[in-house]
């Protein structure tokens, strides 16, 4: 009781704008929730392919913030070229399985294919952001954070616009690969899809997920199990205690880039087979952004909770529009699935900005 009275008494007419915002945004989601299944429109088929479609891409946002959130968990630095690199693995690997397709390797041999696609991407990627964190961020490092932000947004324009310069600006398409819309009848697949019940789920969609959680685990086994896994989470705790005891700071640094960066790349390869158009310099802005958003949705610094965030960012996304902006009758829903993930990044910070897994920070950490 006391402590109810002691907050009533601090209470300003900002934190009263902070909980009408709350309120709004809660009546919002309820109603709008409401009136969409108490309508009857959509089927619970429907439902079930917008969540396999959000995890598909939840699955690719959560490769991308992987890198955000192992950047921030040792350097405590948010680094806002890191959707360059995204970019760059998936625009420059566009020309690798051009080659591959026009050879026919592509097809013929898929299931090798795609991995050295993977591969590829990953190792220019990979190169990119080394090069940033050795050129652009070392100097830095005792630097105030302001100076580091504008350095990464810097190092943004700099990727994207050496990559116009180097591809040109014209919008891409990766090939297409049979194998993913081919006829499997002893399999009960037609089209590329594959009949669960009610669900529909394609090909496409069983391999995004896949590889991504493939990647995801050899992270966390990567940073769990292993010695440079244990340096990392060293590092990340406390750096002088770290360099007493034998830790190469700017080796862990470094490799913690180059794998933020192998998995952004990875998540080019395989958003450009999920959704092969619009593969460009600029492609890199708006999945950077969410998977930003995703990082702090699971808690930023916390591996499972950029996973975690990824994969209910991208449900959301899928989900929100139908379920929540169409029972508030709002005009062509569907085309604000970004509305959607910003919102989310608002409510994260309004009602618990350390994330969903986050911790909260004490004030000489953040």
């Amino acid at each position: 009781m006391n402590q109810f009275m002691r907050r009533f008494e601090n209470y300003t007419w900002v934190d009263g704008i902070i909980d009408a915002i709350r309120v709004a945004i809660i009546l919002a989601v309820v109603i709008g929730t409401f009136n969409t299944l108490a309508s009857g429109k959509y089927e619970l088929r429907t439902w079930l392919n917008l969540i396999v479609a959000g995890l598909a891409q939840g699955s690719i946002y959560a490769l991308i913030a992987l890198g955000y959130t192992l950047v921030y968990g040792i350097l405590l630095m948010i680094n806002f070229a890191h959707g360059e690199v995204f970019m760059i693995g998936s625009l420059s690997t566009y020309f690798f399985a051009d080659y591959l397709f026009k050879s026919g390797f592509l097809n013929a041999y898929p299931l090798l294919a795609i991995p050295l696609m993977v591969i590829f991407a990953g190792l220019i990627s990979t190169t990119v952001a080394v090069l940033l964190e050795r050129i652009a961020y070392r100097p830095l490092r005792g630097a105030p954070r302001l100076v580091t932000l504008i350095t990464a947004i810097g190092a943004s324009f700099f990727v994207q616009y050496t990559a116009r310069g180097l591809y040109g600006s014209d919008f891409r398409t990766y090939p297409r690969v049979d194998a993913l819309s081919a006829d499997y009848p002893a399999l009960g697949i037609t089209g590329g899809n594959i009949g669960l019940g009610i669900v529909e789920i394609s090909i496409t969609q069983v391999v995004v997920i896949v590889m991504a959680t493939l990647l995801m685990l050899l992270l966390y086994f990567l940073v769990e199990r292993t010695k440079i896994g244990k340096a990392m989470r060293a590092v990340s705790e406390n750096k002088e205690v770290s360099t007493l005891m034998g830790v190469n700071i700017n080796q862990v640094i470094m490799f913690t880039f180059a794998i933020g960066g192998f998995l952004a790349g990875a998540a080019g390869v395989i958003s450009g087979l999920y959704r092969p158009q619009g593969i460009s310099f600029s492609m890199g802005f708006r999945p950077g952004i969410k998977a930003f958003t995703a990082a702090v949705l699971g808690g930023i610094g916390s591996i499972p909770g950029a996973m975690l965030g990824g994969l209910f960012l991208g449900v959301i996304e899928q989900l929100g529009p139908n379920l929540i902006l169409d029972g508030l009758g709002v005009p062509g829903p569907n085309q604000l699935q970004d509305v959607i993930a910003f919102t989310m990044l608002l409510l994260v910070l309004i009602f618990r900005p350390q994330g969903i897994l986050g911790e909260k920070l004490s004030e000489k950490k953040a």
